[in-house]
């Protein structure tokens, strides 16, 4: 392995682990605990080290949102491969969306709740275009081209919000899967398909 080689590897396993430590740091303490200093503490890199790979917490909290986003495309993904008929993706994906944005509370918070340096729509980054393009797979075969982006924004924000007010202890825990069952029966009933 060349010299340069290897010192890329290095900078790009010491950026991953800025990334990884800024997470779990948020996991445990929530995002306000996240600073350069703590973080330049916790994996012993001095606070320019951490400059010399992001800008400062607002940077470092775009890179976990966007890993984040990839990780959910990729959930979501599987959520479709998994899936026996048009109408069982529905709902295997509203699933996988759900329990993602709950098994991973400070990730979904960076993705979607904080003021993060992405740009969203035509020239997002990949991940979120893949991640919106699994989203309007959903109801790809129910609707014409016209009223997919606007029926697939909708079944966004209704799972954001069911996933949000779950997070934040605002809805019955014993009602989530009762939540998720109506929410894909009135997906289907506006596309004219009865859930079984």
């Amino acid at each position: 392995m060349s010299p340069q080689t290897r010192k890329e590897r290095e900078r790009a396993e010491r950026h991953q682990r800025i990334i990884d430590t800024a997470r779990e740091l948020a996991e445990s303490q929530g995002w306000e605990a996240v600073t350069v200093r703590r973080l330049a503490e916790r994996i012993e890199y001095s606070q320019p080290v951490l400059y010399s790979h992001f800008a400062g917490k607002s940077a470092i909290v775009t890179a976990v949102a966007l890993q984040g986003i990839a990780d959910l495309a990729t959930v979501l993904h599987q959520g479709h491969e998994e899936a026996a008929s048009p109408a069982d993706a529905l709902y295997r994906v509203a699933r996988a969306y759900l329990d993602f944005a709950a098994a991973n509370p400070a990730r979904y918070e960076a993705m979607f709740m904080m003021n993060v340096d992405l740009v969203w729509g035509l020239d997002a980054p990949q991940p979120l275009i893949d991640a919106f393009a699994e989203l309007e797979a959903m109801f790809r075969p129910f609707v014409d081209e016209a009223d997919l982006g606007a029926r697939t924004e909708v079944a966004w924000s209704a799972m954001h919000g069911l996933a949000t007010l779950d997070s934040h202890g605002r809805l019955r825990p014993e009602l989530r899967e009762r939540r998720l069952e109506i929410l894909v029966a009135e997906w289907l009933a506006s596309v004219g398909v009865e859930s079984a």
